[in-house]
């Protein structure tokens, strides 16, 4: 075993993981839509890291602009004081958001964009004379984040449970957009909870957790009505739907709503450096200023230098390169590959858009007969291995109906995309084979 594995077995942390006996792979470097372990196996990477990876890996213009920020200024805070590299982002970022979308809120990551919506939402409610307005609703099955305030917003029982209460009391759950009065479960929420008691909506365009939902026609806008009417804030969480991952700049884009805020991270800086976001409406910035009160909130490493200069170097080369163009251009193609695996025994659906797709399994997909909760669980943890072992870092999750799931470079494109289908048909017949034998 080399010494960086055996390193990793005996004091790394794994997230959302153990630790194999004799020790993780480890990932060596990277190169557009491809991995390399230490070993030398190459890997497509089929999830964009963490749906994260939008112009691709070993980008040495991304990498000099941190370079040559470090050796300006490496650090300086955005408390009180500003700087140029996060002005211009925050500038950039506002001229390409949906509608008057104007300001822009730093932090490191995507659970401090949730937390910091939260906060920015209460303190909005605060200035405007609605102390009461605390409560939140959310989507079932649905994830925003690992942050104490974020996980109270997700809804997954088995990450939620070992911390609970934690501000449970002040979150509310209601269905998925598989659900056709997902919008009208919306209002009954409120309503059942008190108008005044609301203070925001926190919605994905494309809900990551359970599959890749998409939104039925009309429930956008629907839901902007809805918020609109009883005075509360619509935030849509763009950590994985933003810069390009649907095809579009942001989900308003794509599916032609403006919410009152939106969380962002992961794409900004397509992984080369870490930077999460809120962005909001006017109405928000300048209520809280004409009450005369401070932002009541911060992040140490919110609005970095490097980061920044990173965000706008990675902005800069997808616009001069269009691959957000590309992505839309491509996207069709990407759904056509990922048909060619229904066909399968236990391949049930697809869902998704853009460069996010989810393809959900069942036991008898023609019957309508889903897998049992331990038999998806079995499902899953074979597939895990064998999706990696057969090359491909995918998705395989049960934390809904067990599903396989896709966020790849959005600069992939049909070679990529067959290659994807064809893995995934091959370890699902692999998989079934040894279930059915």
């Amino acid at each position: 075993m080399s010494d960086i594995r055996s390193a990793a077995r005996d004091h790394l942390w794994l997230h959302f993981a153990h630790v194999p006996q004799d020790g993780p792979i480890i990932m060596e470097r990277g190169e557009g839509c491809y991995l390399w372990d230490s070993d030398g196996k190459r890997y497509l990477d089929a999830l964009g890291g963490l749906f994260v990876t939008a112009i691709g890996h070993g980008r040495s213009d991304l990498a000099n602009a941190a370079s040559k920020q470090a050796e300006t200024m490496a650090y300086f805070p955005v408390w009180g004081m500003a700087h140029a590299p996060a002005a211009e982002l925050a500038t950039k970022i506002a001229q390409l958001a949906p509608g008057d979308m104007d300001r822009v809120f730093f932090v490191s990551g995507g659970s401090e964009a949730v937390e910091s919506a939260w906060k920015l939402a209460r303190q909005y409610y605060l200035a405007k004379g609605e102390p009461q307005r605390m409560r939140v609703i959310g989507r079932k099955t649905a994830y925003h984040g690992t942050t104490l305030g974020a996980l109270s917003i997700t809804s997954i029982p088995p990450i939620r449970q070992p911390f609970e209460p934690m501000l449970n009391q002040l979150t509310t759950h209601v269905s998925t957009t598989d659900n056709p009065r997902a919008a009208e479960e919306i209002e009954e929420a409120i309503l059942a909870l008190g108008p005044e008691t609301v203070a925001a909506v926190f919605l994905e365009p494309v809900q990551n957790s359970g599959g890749c939902f998409t939104p039925y026609e009309g429930y956008w806008q629907q839901v902007r009505e809805i918020c609109d009417r009883y005075g509360i804030l619509l935030v849509s969480d763009e950590v994985i739907c933003a810069f390009g991952r649907l095809g579009t700049w942001f989900g308003g884009q794509k599916f032609d709503y403006v919410p009152d805020m939106i969380t962002f991270a992961k794409g900004a800086t397509s992984g080369y450096a870490p930077l999460g976001g809120v962005i909001t409406r006017p109405h928000i910035a300048e209520t809280i200023r004409d009450a005369g009160e401070l932002v009541w909130h911060g992040i140490t490493f919110g609005g970095h230098p490097v980061s920044c200069a990173v965000a706008l170097a990675n902005l800069e080369a997808m616009e001069s390169e269009r691959i957000v163009e590309h992505a839309a251009a491509n996207q069709d193609r990407f759904r056509a590959a990922l048909e060619g695996v229904l066909d399968h025994p236990v391949a049930a659906e697809l869902r998704g858009t853009g460069y996010f797709y989810a393809i959900e399994l069942q036991k008898d997909p023609e019957r309508g007969i889903h897998f049992e909760r331990e038999e998806a669980t079995e499902l899953v943890a074979r597939l895990k291995p064998l999706l990696v072992e057969m090359g491909m870092i995918a998705r395989a999750d049960g934390r809904g109906a067990p599903i396989i799931q896709y966020s790849p470079p959005l600069i992939a494109g049909p070679a990529e995309f067959d290659e994807i289908a064809q893995i995934s048909r091959e370890a699902l017949d692999r998989v079934w084979k040894e279930w059915t034998a």
